[in-house]
């Protein structure tokens, strides 16, 4: 890609919200995406950073965040410039975060195409997902289409969001494909004729286009939206953007991109794409891609913790805490900011009932 290219590129990294499935690890004023849940070095948004970076200069990214995490942000990327971080007043969905972000870049460069991603994503195959957005950014770029990634299904998973597509596909990128359907996460038996169709992908929630096309696409589908944030867009970069945004963010709907301009546009493309990716939304595919024994147990970290006659478990511990485990198979032990979670595995998705039942009996504290 020639360096003129990747000055027209830029990332709007997803980074606003609280990650209470991963509670009591993730905290309201510490979320999950600035932990380091692997004991890499990295917490997951330091992660996503560097990946970007293989895709344009530093100061093309854009984080948009809580204004409650700004400095969480800044201290876990320090090389960002105030302009480069995004500060949303209240949380309104994916929607909002989208238009304020295209504006602003909108201003900086006319020109630009952008992939808006999350932070909190793992993804194995480093060289495969940047020849995937390279690819996507080519197209993007060559036409007025909005493109996302799909995720070849491995398994009838429940958890995620499926995209149906179909042969038709951009004449200038074949591979690139007619998106005919966004649909949420089905039941374990329509998950399964998903999977054997083999016209359905995860919807990995990644996705590249121009300024223009995402802006011509909120003009039409979310005018309102669109007015909204092009009122500001002499003030975007200025010391009046943060007041400004302050009052536009009450009058928008809370409302996902996905609904709001994918479901409704006609121009919305999918590659299928296999570059190991995992959106981390839930203990489950934390254990997952975490390295585990010969019995199934992912401990993080391991070196004061003993397991007998236990496996298939998760295990997420302070270091300084020796832990011992004896009979226990298939569940998740969790204990953080002095709170203790023990839990089946197959019960993690009552953690979020859990968590409002912890605020009920004791307000914020734990929270």
């Amino acid at each position: 890609m020639s360096n003129q290219m990747n000055k027209n590129n830029y990332v709007l990294i997803m980074a606003g919200g609280v990650g209470s499935r991963f509670w009591p690890v993730s905290r309201i004023e510490h979320p999950k995406q600035f932990i380091d849940f692997f004991g890499v070095g990295k917490t997951l948004i330091q992660s996503t950073y560097e990946r970007f970076l293989n895709i344009c200069p530093p100061e093309n990214i854009f984080i948009v965040t809580n204004e409650n995490y700004v400095d969480l942000v800044k201290t876990q990327i320090p090389g960002l410039h105030d302009n480069q971080i995004l500060a949303e007043p209240i949380n309104r969905n994916t929607a909002p975060c989208v238009a304020y972000g295209s504006m602003k870049i909108a201003e900086l460069n006319p020109e630009a195409t952008i992939i808006v991603a999350p932070s909190d994503h793992t993804i194995s195959n480093l060289k495969g997902f940047v020849a995937s957005l390279e690819q996507s950014l080519v197209a993007a770029r060559e036409n007025d289409c909005l493109i996302t990634l799909g995720i070849k299904p491995s398994r009838p998973d429940t958890s995620y969001g499926y995209i149906q597509y179909v042969d038709s596909a951009l004449i200038s990128d074949e591979s690139i494909c007619k998106v005919k359907l966004f649909t949420e996460k089905p039941n374990l038996e329509l998950a399964k004729s998903f999977v054997q169709s083999g016209d359905f992908l995860w919807n990995a929630g990644i996705y590249i286009w121009s300024v223009k096309a995402i802006n011509d696409a909120f003009s039409k589908h979310l005018p309102d939206m669109y007015d909204i944030f092009n009122l500001g867009s002499s003030l975007y970069g200025t010391s009046e953007e943060k007041n400004f945004i302050s009052n536009a963010y009450q009058q928008c709907t809370n409302i996902s991109i996905d609904l709001a301009i994918l479901e409704k546009a006609d121009n919305v493309y999918v590659l299928p794409t296999d570059f190991g990716w995992s959106d981390l939304g839930t203990w489950a595919s934390i254990y997952d891609v975490a390295d585990k024994d010969y019995v199934g147990n992912a401990v993080m970290p391991a070196e004061q913790v003993m397991m007998f006659d236990s496996s298939n478990c998760i295990v997420n511990v302070p270091e300084d805490k020796l832990v011992i485990l004896q009979g226990l198979h298939d569940y998740i032990v969790i204990e953080s900011n002095n709170t203790l979670l023990i839990c089946p595995r197959t019960e993690e998705h009552s953690v979020k009932q859990i968590v409002a039942d912890v605020k009920s009996n004791f307000g914020q504290r734990f929270i």
